[in-house]
C-alpha cells in the first residue's frame, strides 16, 4: 500500500542542519451549482468543527466540507434503504463502538462452525473475509518483482532503478533519524538535568542560562525543536516513529528476501489457486489501524457521545482484508472486488494503491465484473504529489488503459483536498491530474475511529475516498434505482467548481484547481441531492 494514511511529516529530518476515472462524457448539467461567493474562515476550527471539518459547507460556513448537515436539511421523506458497502483494506476493528452496530451480516453463513454453509466458496464468512491470513508485513511489490523476475524487461529495469534509489534514502533516513534521536536526547537529558525537570516549556528554556558551551549548543537544539511541539518529549516520539517506519522500509518493504506471504500458503501469482484466507477480516497487528479509520468516515454510528460521526448510518459494513503493511497482491485485490460484488455490496470503497502492477489485468476484469453487477469503485488517487497524466506515474489499480482507454464506467478516482479554502486547499500529498483524477474531497487531518475505541486526525487521499463512497451510499439509500453509473455521473455532476489559483502538488507553482481533476471540483452531498432528485422526478 502507498501509504495513502499519509505519513507522518516528520519535517523534522528536512529542516535540521545540526551536522552543519474518467468516465464517458457527461451530459449537460442541470443545475448550476456555481458559488457566488464563499468567505474565506479567518478563526481556526474549534473542537468540535475540527471533528467533523469534513461535513460542513464552503459558502455557509467558510468550511471545504461536502455540504453534508446542508444535505440533511432536504433528505426525501421516504424510507432509506441499508446499502452494503465494502471496504477493502487492513484489518477493521469490528467491536468499535462506531462500527459494531453498523455491520453487514451473511445471514446464509452460521459463523465458527468451519463449514460453507452458503457454498459461496468461503468458510465461516459471517462478516466478511481475510485474504492474508496471519500474515502483516510485507514488501512493496517491485521488491517481489525483482525477486521473482517477473514482468516485462522494461518494467523490471525500471523496478530495479526504482528499488535501487528507494533503498538508498531508506538507509540514509535512518541512519539520520538515529542521529537526530540521539542528538536530542542527549540536549534533553542535560538540560533537564539543569532545569530539574523534564516537562520544561518553551519560555522556560528561554529563560534558562546555561552552565556551559556544550549546553548552550544543546539549548539551541531544542529551541528549535520547539518548532515542532510544545514539549520534547513528544519530538522523540516523532523521531522513534520516524527510526521506526525507515527500519521497516529498509528491511521488510524493499528487503529481497522477505517473505511475509508463506504463513498464508497460497501462490499469490496464481489466480486459480483460491481457498485461501479464513474469515476474521479484524486487525492482526497493533499498528493495523488504516481500515478502522476509513470505515468510521462512512458510517460511524456517533455511539460515543464524541462529536464524530460517519456521512451516513444507512450503509453496512463488509470487511474484506486485503491490504497488508506493505503493497497489497494484484490476485487478493482481484478477488476482493469480486468476493464483494457476489455477495451484495452496492459500493467498494478501495483506500490503497501501488505504482507496479504485476497482474493488472486480474484487477481491471474484476472492476469490469463490478460494472456488470451495478456496483460502484471508489479508489484513492494516492499520495506521492503526482501527475498520474503523465505516462510515467500510474496508480494502481486503475480502470484506465490510457488516457482515451478505459474498461468500465463505475470506477472514480478521489483527490484530496485540506481545510483552507485558499492556495493551500489541495493536500500538498495528493496526486492529481485531469484525466485520472476525478474530483477532490476532504482527506487532510480528518479525524475518525481507531482500533481500541480510539480517535484520531489522519490525512491521505485514504481518507478522501470513503468520505466519497459515505455519500454515494447516502443517495443510494435514499434512492437505490441508482445505477453505479448513474451514480458516478450524480457525484461527479454535482461538485463545488472552484475557480481558484491553487498550489500544484509536488511542485513550485500554483495552477487553477479545475486543472487538478476531471471535474474541477470538490464533492458536495447537498449538490449530488439536489440533482439526484432532479433527475428522478
Amino acid at each position: 500500500m502507498q501509504h495513502f494514511f499519509k505519513h507522518v511529516s516528520l519535517s523534522i529530518l528536512i529542516s535540521l542542519t545540526l551536522a552543519s476515472c474518467g468516465s464517458s462524457k457527461l451530459k449537460k448539467q442541470p443545475l448550476d451549482f456555481t458559488l457566488s461567493s464563499f468567505a474565506k474562515k479567518t478563526l481556526g476550527l474549534t473542537e468540535e468543527e475540527e471533528k467533523v471539518w469534513h461535513l460542513y459547507d464552503l459558502q455557509q460556513d467558510s468550511i471545504p466540507g461536502i455540504s453534508l448537515f446542508k444535505a440533511e436539511q432536504i433528505l426525501p421523506n421516504r424510507q432509506p434503504k441499508p446499502i452494503v458497502v465494502a471496504v477493502l483494506d487492513s484489518g477493521i476493528d469490528l467491536e468499535h463502538p462506531e462500527l459494531e452496530n453498523q455491520l453487514w451480516a451473511n445471514n446464509d453463513e452460521i459463523a465458527n462452525n468451519n463449514i460453507d454453509d452458503d457454498q459461496n466458496g468461503y468458510i465461516d464468512d459471517a462478516r466478511g473475509y481475510n485474504f492474508l491470513g496471519n500474515s502483516y508485513d510485507e514488501q512493496l511489490e517491485y521488491p517481489r518483482m525483482i525477486a521473482k523476475n517477473l514482468g516485462e524487461e522494461k518494467v523490471l529495469a525500471k523496478a530495479k532503478k526504482q528499488h535501487e534509489t528507494e533503498l538508498s534514502k531508506a538507509k540514509e533516513n535512518l541512519f539520520q533519524y538515529k542521529r537526530i534521536k540521539t542528538l536530542v536526547s542527549q540536549a534533553h537529558q542535560s538540560v533537564s538535568q539543569e532545569l530539574s525537570k523534564e516537562d520544561y516549556t518553551k519560555e522556560e528554556l528561554e529563560a534558562h542560562t546555561p552552565s556551559s558551551a556544550v549546553n548552550a549548543q544543546n539549548k539551541a537544539v531544542l529551541l528549535q525543536m520547539f518548532e515542532y511541539s510544545d514539549n520534547i518529549p513528544a519530538v522523540l516520539d516523532e523521531v522513534t516513529e520516524g527510526i521506526n517506519f525507515y527500519d521497516d522500509r529498509a528491511n521488510i518493504s524493499l528487503n529481497l528476501s522477505h517473505d511475509g506471504r508463506s504463513v498464508v500458503g497460497d501462490d499469490p501469482y496464481d489466480i486459480t489457486d483460491r481457498g485461501y484466507g479464513d474469515a476474521n477480516p479484524t486487525p492482526k497487528d497493533e499498528d493495523e489501524s488504516h481500515g478502522t479509520h476509513v470505515s468510521g468516515l462512512i458510517l460511524a454510528a456517533n455511539n460515543n457521545g464524541t462529536g464524530f460521526r460517519g456521512v451516513t448510518p444507512y450503509a453496512k459494513l463488509m470487511a474484506v482484508r486485503v491490504v497488508p503493511n506493505g503493497d497489497e497482491y494484484d490476485k487478493d485485490v482481484a478477488l476482493g472486488i469480486r468476493y464483494a460484488v457476489d455477495n451484495g455490496a452496492s459500493i467498494i470503497n478501495c483506500s490503497f494503491g501501488k505504482t507496479f502492477s504485476p497482474n493488472s489485468e486480474w484487477v481491471r476484469e474484476a472492476i469490469a465484473y463490478a460494472a456488470d453487477k451495478n456496483v460502484l469503485i471508489v479508489h484513492a488517487a494516492g499520495n506521492d504529489s503526482r501527475n498520474l497524466d503523465l505516462d510515467k506515474y500510474t496508480n494502481y489499480p486503475s480502470d484506465q488503459l490510457s488516457l482515451e482507454e478505459e474498461v468500465s464506467d463505475n470506477f472514480i478516482s478521489i483527490g484530496a483536498i485540506g481545510r483552507s479554502a485558499d492556495k493551500d486547499l489541495v493536500a500538498s500529498f495528493s496526486n492529481y491530474g485531469k484525466v485520472h483524477v476525478d474530483v477532490f474531497a476532504p482527506g487532510d487531518d480528518v479525524y475518525s475511529s481507531m482500533p481500541g475505541n480510539t480517535y484520531e486526525l489522519q490525512g491521505g487521499t485514504s481518507m478522501a475516498a470513503p468520505i466519497t463512497s459515505g455519500v454515494a451510499a447516502m443517495l443510494k439509500a435514499y434512492y437505490p434505482e441508482l445505477t453505479a453509473k448513474q451514480l458516478k455521473r450524480i457525484l461527479m455532476q454535482s461538485v463545488t467548481p472552484l475557480n481558484l489559483e491553487v498550489n500544484t502538488p509536488g511542485e513550485e507553482e500554483q495552477t487553477s484547481f479545475s486543472n487538478l481533476s476531471r471535474t474541477g471540483g470538490i464533492i458536495n452531498a447537498y449538490n449530488a441531492l439536489r440533482l439526484t432528485q432532479t433527475l428522478l422526478k
